[in-house]
């Protein structure tokens, strides 16, 4: 039976479309696709930050950089690296033992091009006037583009220092760290002219507390720095476990030290490292996490035998200022979804960045990115400024207290950006359900945020003079908003007695946070987000949720700072 066919010279009408019989509609009030556009030219808080804290002279190729990372084609390959879990075979098809964790091919574009780009080497290689501040700039435009696979290039980037604590490990290391190129194979590092490392600490027992710690580590000849070792033990949580080499916690006859573990041995052997199972994450899909069980791996002692923590914890210093970067990335990437598709949409006979409750919404969401990144550059240009001693007593409280703040605030940052996209936010072809889910991996890793308040603690008693060099640095806005000067004075006051601050602690980094963050937005920003920062989070207690700024703001000035502009 054949459909009844319109009379000669009759032509089937349709509402959307006359002239095509399959359409039901038009589709139109829909924003074009925010790709192939350059995410350092349209981020204006960045491009004013990168000239502020020192790295003028990378301009250049954050605008190359920037191109790449908005177009279109590289979008994709963070979908696809997400979209493809890293799966894992223990043997070989004859039986060995492989431990092969398989990725991607997307995943491994993403690494190569962040190793050609030097996000794990560029301050190590070429030191010197803002290498911290450019590079901080170019992991924050490739994070936007997928942020799990920052994780192995952060721990590569942030082993350097630790490594550096023992000469002759670094002298065999330090040059395949550095190299600015990406080799995936699961093969000794002997036959390698690139590697990645990784970082092993956390056990069932013990989580942040590493001290607790039960991996054991026998000397195999002589004891001490540098010498070889032979390790028996286990650790929950290593991510990026196909990395040539781990920085590994053990303890030794003198307490816990730190080790250079290498996936293989010198012979051309594997060490007996194995995986048990990745972790099943809800979020930071890309990157694969593990369980290790540890069956007499060799390795060598890195730093003074019974000073672990304080050896690695210069790695972790880094890893937590890429926590920084990584969150104030992932708030950027929401505003510029958010106010993209405001600009665009229209409902109730108006675009929704006009409409006054949408304003109020995008504003605060558009402040909190801006205070985020203008926090996250002040402290690389204090890394880079190290040799200052104010700069390296900032950096030593400013970090934590960052990493507490930022990270903390990126979920809910991330949940209403996407409420901002009504339904089609919630869609997993739209990249702010990949947002929402990585929002709390940085406020957890690397030490949650009791962990970063009790190392602020830790900060102020080992060194006071970091309080008086983060106040010092807050106070050179004083005098240029009235709410800043009160708030500044207040909390001055609160830490004259800091005697119950362990259980005030997360009032008080909160506000110190916050004070920061209005002190250069005070000195650097446009004076309507200023403004609206001091009003909102110095002052006015409205409401607890997004969208509660009070009356008499620029909101349309600053939604016009934080849109892109692509049509």
């Amino acid at each position: 039976m054949t459909a009844p066919q319109p009379a000669p010279g009759n032509k089937l009408t349709h509402p959307g479309d006359a002239a095509d019989p399959a359409s039901t509609h038009e589709v139109f009030n829909q924003p074009p696709a925010l790709q192939n556009y350059n995410l350092f030219e349209q981020d204006i808080a960045l491009k004013e930050s990168v000239t502020r804290e020192g790295a003028a002279g990378a301009v250049a190729d954050l605008k190359r950089f920037g191109a790449w990372t908005g177009a279109a084609s590289s979008i994709e390959l963070g979908f696809q690296a997400n979209a493809n879990k890293p799966a894992f075979d223990t043997h070989d098809r004859f039986g060995h033992r492989i431990d092969q964790v398989n990725f991607h091919p997307a995943y491994h574009q993403l690494m190569a091009k962040a190793m050609e780009e030097g996000l794990h080497s560029s301050p190590w290689t070429h030191p010197g006037q803002g290498s911290h501040a450019a590079r901080a700039a170019k992991y924050y435009l490739h994070s936007q583009v997928e942020a799990a696979h920052c994780c192995p290039i952060t721990m590569t980037f942030a082993a350097i220092p630790s490594i550096r604590k023992q000469p002759e490990l670094a002298a065999l290391w330090e040059q395949k760290i550095l190299a600015n190129a990406y080799d995936p194979a699961n093969r000794p590092d002997s036959e390698k002219q690139s590697v990645t490392i990784g970082m092993a600490m956390t056990e069932k027992q013990g989580g942040s507390d590493v001290r607790a710690n039960s991996t054991r580590a026998s000397a195999i000849g002589a004891e001490g720095p540098g010498q070889a070792y032979e390790l028996v033990g286990h650790k929950w949580f290593v991510s990026a476990p196909m990395c040539d080499a781990f920085l590994i916690l053990a303890q030794t006859r003198s307490g816990l030290s730190c080790f250079l573990m290498p996936r293989w041995r010198p012979d051309g052997s594997k060490n007996p490292w194995q995986i048990q199972r990745l972790k099943n994450k809800m979020g930071n899909v890309a990157n694969a996490s593990s369980e290790v069980e540890i069956r007499g791996a060799l390795a060598w002692m890195v730093g003074e035998e019974g000073r672990g923590v304080p050896t690695i914890i210069e790695m972790v210093a880094m890893t937590r200022f890429d926590c920084m970067i990584g969150s104030s990335a992932g708030m950027r990437q929401a505003v510029a979804q958010a106010t993209h598709h405001c600009r665009h949409r229209s409902a109730f006979g108006q675009r929704l960045n006009q409409q006054p409750l949408m304003q109020n919404v995008l504003a605060d969401l558009a402040l909190e990115s801006e205070a985020a990144l203008t926090f996250t550059m002040r402290i690389a240009r204090a890394l880079d400024n190290q040799h200052l001693e104010h700069e390296r007593l900032l950096a030593r409280l400013a970090t934590p207290v960052g990493k507490y703040w930022i990270c903390k605030r990126t979920p809910n940052h991330a949940y209403e950006a996407m409420e901002c996209l009504g339904g089609n936010g919630v869609m997993e072809d739209c990249i702010m359900p990949r947002l929402l889910r990585e929002s709390p991996v940085n406020a957890i890793w690397e030490g949650s945020g009791n962990v970063q308040c009790l190392d602020t603690l830790r900060a102020l008693h080992r060194e006071p003079d970091t309080l008086d060099a983060f106040f010092s640095e807050a106070a050179l806005a004083r005098g240029g908003d009235h709410r800043f000067d009160r708030f500044l004075a207040q909390l001055q006051n609160d830490f004259a007695d800091i005697s119950d601050f362990e259980y005030r602690a997360r009032n008080l980094v909160d506000r110190l946070a916050l004070l920061m963050q209005a002190s250069l937005l005070l000195r650097h920003s446009d004076p309507a987000m200023a403004d609206a920062f001091c009003a909102s989070r110095l002052e006015y207690t409205g409401g607890l949720n997004y969208g509660n700024l009070p009356s008499g703001l620029d909101t349309t000035r600053i939604i016009g700072r934080a849109t892109p502009v692509v049509d």
